[in-house]
């Protein structure tokens, strides 16, 4: 396929057989094939103009294509108030300029693959969604739709916390209702979006609306085994990282020889690779080698790269190397239109860099920026060694991995309440940026994180926080709706003056369920939650 032109020689077979290609579910099949006997298929693919997209975006840009090539009329939302609803996971004065920022960031990513954008409207959620006739129906929504259902539907998309508001209550049935204004027959997304189809399909005949067509993609693992995330720096290539960056992630992702169930690397191929090269009529992925490592290696599919790899015929950093190839390719359009003043002021006001200021010694610093969670530098750490410190029987020493050339040295007073054997190995929540301190003659370069709680007897109880099953040591660890990739990095170093984790500290709290929450928003890395074993307890 050269490119994404509708064919007008398509039967209404082919054209099924084009739309729903590599999809993992339809809901609504039948009335899909019946709709293509006589009409063309509109349909929309909506997406919250949140966190900055990400390569994983590509997946569903090759399925627009074929969209387009089947003669679909293919409207792209770009959902600025389902955002804002999500958690705020972005700032109402920022909507305006992340809106503008997603619009022609996703026009350079169809370009880059050799789609049209002359078949495309793109249509901002705020047109339509603050009109009198849209705000009455979502009223008669609240009146039919029970919190149950509107809770469970938004389960995989919207986040979730102990203390849910109600504006992520109302996000499964605003989507529901842009089905009926935007007049299409099918919406399009990702199989995390099920629940919210499957609402859909119940509610809007109560409101006297049709029921649509749902296409769902499959989706696709992170570089580092979990979902793709836009708030979780380590699990995501940014559109706009540089060539050296996208080396460093790649070569950090989770690539086990021979293993090809549990492999980001792998799952990048068959879900973007591949499609791409179909769709720029591309026929072969090239690997490159030296003669001495056995030469190129070409593949005309995917399945021929899963079972070399499999058969250990294909190393793994062979197979990075050839990703990275890849995507600087893919994404060097891209970069370069975003390098131009235009573009790199929108980007630059739709996420605003940390400001800094002058530091007494000439240098600069953070700028007065609220107290959040985003500022702490949270890690997964493993305890490599531990040991009673020589001087302090409270106390312990250990030699912990947070994912840098050398572990740190960290003192902890957890003697009282976990053995040596337990705390041996143990995989562990580290905060690094903390100012480095001496404790009984020892430097301690971060702190390991703790659930407490002091029981009716007045006996405290302390455990370690855990990571999900699947950490690494180094794995990034954000709080939902304060991820690095919206608000900011970290402070390098935070100011003991200023007493940043002193004041969130009373809102760190492990919940009824387990979970380690900020303000109800769980502790999170790209492969799952934070918990600890006690409940009810107070993190430190």
């Amino acid at each position: 396929m050269a490119s994404a032109e509708p064919d007008s020689t398509l039967t209404p077979e082919q054209k099924h057989q084009l739309i729903t290609r590599n999809l993992q579910e339809v809901i609504g099949d039948d009335r899909l094939k019946v709709l293509l006997k006589t009409q063309n298929l509109k349909l929309y693919w909506g997406t919250a103009t949140t966190g900055r997209p990400h390569v994983a975006y590509f997946v569903p840009m090759t399925k627009i294509a074929d969209f387009l090539h089947a003669g679909c009329e293919v409207t792209i939302l770009l959902a600025d108030l389902h955002a804002y609803l999500d958690n705020l996971k972005a700032p109402w004065e920022l909507l305006e300029h992340r809106v503008k920022y997603y619009e022609e960031l996703i026009k350079a990513m169809l370009e880059s693959i050799n789609v049209p954008l002359d078949k495309l409207k793109f249509v901002k959620g705020t047109e339509y969604q603050l009109n009198k006739d849209y705000i009455l129906d979502v009223f008669k929504m609240t009146t039919i739709a029970t919190e149950h259902d509107c809770k469970k539907a938004g389960a995989e998309v919207v986040k979730q916390v102990q203390h849910p508001l109600l504006s992520g209550l109302l996000y499964p049935g605003l989507q529901a209702l842009d089905e009926e204004y935007l007049k299409v027959d099918a919406q399009f997304g990702g199989v995390d979006q099920r629940k919210i189809f499957t609402f859909a399909e119940k509610y809007l005949p109560n409101l006297g609306y049709q029921k649509r067509i749902h296409l769902m993609n499959p989706m696709v693992p992170g570089l580092t085994g979990g979902k793709m995330s836009s708030s979780e720096e380590d699990s995501k290539i940014d559109m706009l990282d540089s060539a050296s960056v996208v080396k460093k992630k790649v070569k950090k992702a989770f690539c086990e020889e021979g293993n090809i169930d549990d492999n980001g690397v792998l799952a990048f191929a068959k879900f973007v690779l591949f499609p791409i090269l179909e769709l720029k009529n591309q026929k072969e992925f090239v690997i490159e080698r030296s003669e001495e490592n056995g030469g190129n290696l070409v593949f005309a599919d995917y399945s021929t790269l899963e079972k070399t790899f499999a058969e250990k015929d294909l190393h793994p950093l062979d197979l990075k190397n050839g990703v990275c190839k890849f995507l600087d390719q893919l994404m060097d359009p891209v970069r370069k239109k975003f390098e131009q003043p235009e573009f790199l002021k929108i980007k630059n006001l739709a996420y605003p860099p940390p400001k800094k200021t002058k530091t007494k010694g000439g240098g600069s610093a953070n700028a007065e920026r609220a107290v959040d969670p985003s500022r702490l530098d949270l890690r997964v750490g493993k305890v490599v060694s531990a040991k009673k410190h020589p001087d302090a029987d409270a106390l312990y020493l250990e030699q912990v991995d947070v994912g840098e050339e050398a572990p740190r040295t960290v003192v902890s007073g957890l003697a009282e309440y976990i053995s040596l054997e337990d705390l041996q190995d143990r995989m562990v929540v580290m905060l690094c940026n903390l100012k480095p301190v001496n404790m009984r003659g020892v430097k301690s370069e971060a702190m390991l994180l703790a659930a407490s709680i002091i029981g009716e007897d007045g006996k405290r109880t302390v455990v370690p926080l855990d990571p999900p099953a699947g950490s690494k040591p180094g794995d990034r660890v954000v709080v939902e709706g304060y991820g690095h990739d919206v608000i900011g990095a970290p402070d390098e170093q935070l100011n003991p003056k200023k007493k940043v984790f002193e004041t969130l500290k009373p809102d760190l709290v492990v919940s009824s369920s387990g979970v380690a929450e900020y303000k109800g928003s769980p502790f999170v890395t790209s492969v799952g939650q934070i918990t600890a074993m006690l409940k009810n307890a107070q993190i430190s």
